[in-house]
């Protein structure tokens, strides 16, 4: 091959480095994959999980209805706790013949928050759904004589059936 010419060496060099193929940057994937990850961390703490005791079985419902961040009274088959601290046993429950449970009332104004709404005062009530009305009637009872005016009951939801067609 005959001598080149210091210009068509430079272009023989640039056609070379054109011809290369490029490589796969991960820097850049990786800065999108931490920013998408942060996105999804910061926007799933919208779902609230009541604490879950495993001496309660809960009843089913297929209510679409998210629970909101409040108090919650669980009703075990033996006791009644007041966010997981006990309260009374359902013994005592049974043998009170007032409508309001003294230890649950004042377990229940313990817990109120010095700056809640008055007209904003939630409770939920997780209860084992073989639990006696006559106890859930006095929890209740107790609840809204301690000035809680919003009572839901917890329950776990299941899948709508489906209909056959």
């Amino acid at each position: 091959m005959a001598a080149m010419s210091p210009r068509a060496r430079r272009m023989m060099e640039r056609h070379k480095r054109r011809e290369k193929k490029t490589g796969l940057h991960l820097v850049s994937l990786m800065d999108i994959f931490t920013i998408l990850v942060f996105f999804l961390l910061v926007n799933s703490t919208e779902v609230q999980t009541l604490p879950s005791g495993k001496e309660i079985d809960m009843p089913e419902s297929i209510a679409q209805t998210q629970p909101r961040q409040t108090l919650v009274v669980t009703i075990s088959r033996d006791r009644v706790l007041v966010e997981g601290e006990p309260v009374m046993s359902i013994a005592e429950v049974l043998e009170s013949d007032s409508a309001v449970l003294a230890p649950l009332r004042r377990a229940l104004d313990l817990k109120r928050l010095p700056e809640a709404d008055p007209a904003n005062t939630e409770v939920t009530i997780m209860g084992d759904k073989q639990l006696s009305y006559r106890v859930l009637r006095k929890v209740m009872s107790t609840c809204a004589m301690a000035d809680y005016e919003r009572v839901s009951l917890a329950v776990m939801q299941r899948a709508p059936a489906k209909a056959d067609g």
